[in-house]
């Protein structure tokens, strides 16, 4: 299930949304008696902005997570803890052998263009889907047999093996509905079926939805929202002072004490943000076992965490918003002398290394790794590159040591760790093996024991070292109710939000 396109994408869009702050105010008082402003307009600021609006045909988190849910929808979608709900779909059937998925349409739904939905346009959106490998998810139907309309508003899919991540990738860009035949132009306009419409967009700019008045559920909260993009995080919280947004989204922990004493709320929320220190598995010298658990021991997690501001410590490759998370911090200990004594029998006592990390990054996680190494006798060398250049080098080319990205994607075992042509050069028969009984096992629940046995190996292995899951961090004014706190960094649900008079 390897999606490198995606996985590309996701972690260049999401790289600059490093984290939250450890502090900060209450969450915002959901009882307020302040009248809400149905023709209000929300001004929120983002860090990235999508390159072009082709949800279609262009990953990134940039556009997942102002697109889904808003202006596109699908049969299902997920909530802010990952857990799975119908969308365009009343209701779902999965069959017991976990072969036909059985889906049935809300009545009187319609695209912003006026069609109305039936299943003719989910078959002609997933057949795409499943036909086009230039179509974003295209590899998470390969496990399709059949997309069927039985009737207008009844869609069948049926798998040729059982896919415990199917319904799963229904919530992604994959499970996307779009009118069948339109001729919209994806890259500039939009005809979904969601609460807004796109309105505007000045590239370089903002990026404008409108509350669509002829949604077929309950209606948005705002009359309209605007998006602003902020790359440079002083020149956001400036924003946000000044009275220029309403809500801040990826404040740097280290500008967040500029709220202290204003009105804004800081909320704090969870990922499934992975930030990993890599190892190339496959090349001397990290394909020994001791260096690589040495170099794991010398590293003091929370010390870690600290230095960066933001997150929590994580010892194996499954965050706690995914199935089959454990807490492996028994795994791992910080003992430098430890480290020493394993570099020492492994012939490699005095030791150098080049990490390569995207500029981008900044420079506290690559500083701790310097003196953190230097305790233990190895001169790390940080290797500072634009990102075009780590993606050729060392995504592409594998030619690097360690290496620190924040890999963004949920659900992501597969295409990383099961995945022996994947950068880190891992390989094991049993983690693939598991991985792949975990996936065709039509229990969830065994799915997950599964999952986390695989990951359990994983890290017993060595592989990699997982630094921390990030944590977004937000500012919110008190104007603004039931802004979303977790997982905004792949999806911002603008449905239910209102802003007081």
């Amino acid at each position: 299930m390897f999606r490198r396109t995606a996985v590309i994408a996701t972690i260049a869009a999401l790289a600059l949304t490093l984290g939250a702050c450890a502090g900060g105010s209450a969450a915002p008082d959901p009882t307020s008696s302040a009248a809400a402003d149905a023709d209000a307009t929300l001004r929120v600021g983002l860090v990235l902005e999508p390159t072009n609006l082709d949800i279609r045909h262009t990953s990134g988190a940039a556009l997942e997570q102002i697109l889904v849910d808003n202006i596109y929808q699908g049969l299902v979608t997920r909530t802010q803890d990952n857990e799975i709900v119908d969308a365009l779909a009343s209701k779902h059937e999965i069959s017991a052998d976990g072969l036909t998925y059985t889906f049935t349409l809300h009545e009187g739904v319609t695209f912003s263009g006026g069609q109305p939905l039936t299943s003719a346009d989910v078959v002609a959106a997933y057949t795409q889907v499943k036909d086009d490998e230039t179509v974003v998810g295209h590899s998470d139907f390969a496990d399709v047999a059949s997309i069927t309309a039985p009737d207008e508003s009844t869609v069948v899919i049926t798998l040729t093996q059982p896919n415990q991540n199917f319904l799963f990738a229904l919530t992604t860009p994959a499970g996307l509905v779009f009118a069948k035949d339109d001729t919209t132009d994806l890259k500039t306009a939009a005809n979904g079926t969601g609460p807004f419409t796109l309105a505007d967009w000045k590239q370089g700019d903002s990026i404008t939805f409108a509350r669509n008045d002829a949604y077929w559920g309950e209606k948005a909260g705002v009359k309209e929202v605007v998006f602003s993009y902020i790359p440079d995080f002083s020149s956001g919280v400036n924003a946000a002072l000044d009275d220029s947004v309403d809500v801040l989204t990826a404040v740097d922990p280290n500008l967040a004490s500029r709220f202290e004493g204003t009105d804004f709320t800081i909320t704090r929320g969870k990922t499934t943000d992975k930030a990993v220190l890599a190892f190339n598995n496959a090349a001397a010298p990290l394909d020994d076992p001791k260096v690589r658990e040495a170099l794991r021991l010398a590293i003091d997690h929370k010390a870690l965490v600290e230095a960066v501001g933001a997150g929590q410590p994580l010892y194996g490759p499954i965050p706690e918003l995914d199935p089959g998370y454990e807490d492996l911090s028994s795994l791992v200990s910080y003992d430098p002398e430890k480290a020493k004594a394993l570099l020492a029998e492994a012939g490699k006592s005095n030791l150098g290394l080049t990490l390569t990390i995207p500029s981008f990054y900044g420079t506290t996680v690559a500083t701790y790794l310097v003196s953190a190494f230097n305790k233990i006798g190895v001169k790390l060398t940080v290797n500072s590159v634009e990102f075009p250049t780590w993606l050729t080098d060392v995504y592409q080319n594998h030619d690097y040591q360690l290496s620190f990205v924040l890999h963004v994607e949920p659900r992501d075992f597969g295409s990383t760790w099961a995945n022996p042509e994947y950068y880190f050069g891992y390989t094991n028969a049993q983690v693939s093996d598991l991985y792949e009984k975990s996936l065709r096992t039509v229990d969830a629940d065994e799915s997950a024991k599964l999952l986390a046995e695989a990951a359990k190996i994983v890290s017993q292995d060595n592989a990699a070292d997982w630094l921390y899951v990030g944590e977004t961090l937000t500012a919110v004014s008190p104007i603004v109710q039931g802004f979303p706190t977790d997982s905004i960094n792949s999806r911002i649900d603008l449905s239910q939000i209102t802003v007081t008079e």
